[in-house]
């Protein structure tokens, strides 16, 4: 039981990562990935024995963080995207983690912002002239922050923080 309990929990791991990676070559984060991780969570959390005051929490959580995303995104910080895989994410480290994976976001999208501005300063050209295609719209001048990646570097710092993390005893 402890093996498949271990094993739902690696779904949002993987999947942020993934969502990442899209985003980062693509910016773009395909609804599916929000999709699969709001529907894993269903039997990660029945199955890790966590309370129902604390999948309920999870819940809060996730809704407030959805909210929050749809303000940013209204505002234009952030795509629609970025804003579905914050909230999914938030549904995964409730109300124990979701101080850290905001912080750690925030952090993990300054620095991804500051690099990617190095890259597109011009003094790196030569280098991404002959790079993939994904490298080469990064340093683009009027590309887009895939913040995605952010996101999921937030998400992983927080994963063990989770309600269902500590009802299976990984934390």
């Amino acid at each position: 039981m402890q093996t498949l309990q271990f094993a739902l929990l690696l779904v949002f791991p993987a999947l942020v990562v993934v969502a990442a990676l899209k985003d980062l070559t693509s910016y773009t984060i395909p609804n599916w990935i929000s999709l699969a991780l709001i529907v894993a969570f269903v039997p990660a959390a029945a199955l890790s024995g966590a309370s129902l005051a604390s999948i309920g929490l999870c819940a809060a959580v996730g809704f407030v963080a959805l909210l929050a995303g749809m303000g940013m995104f209204a505002m234009g910080w952030v795509g629609g995207g970025d804003a579905k895989l914050f909230a999914a994410s938030a549904l995964w480290v409730g109300l124990p983690g979701v101080a850290g994976f905001a912080l750690t976001t925030g952090m993990a999208g300054g620095a991804l912002t500051l690099t990617i501005l190095s890259l597109r300063s011009g003094w790196l050209e030569p280098v991404l002239a002959g790079g993939p295609a994904w490298l080469r719209r990064l340093g683009a001048k009027d590309g887009d922050i895939p913040y995605g990646v952010a996101i999921a570097a937030g998400a992983l710092s927080a994963v063990l923080q989770s309600p269902l993390a500590t009802a299976i005893g990984l934390s």
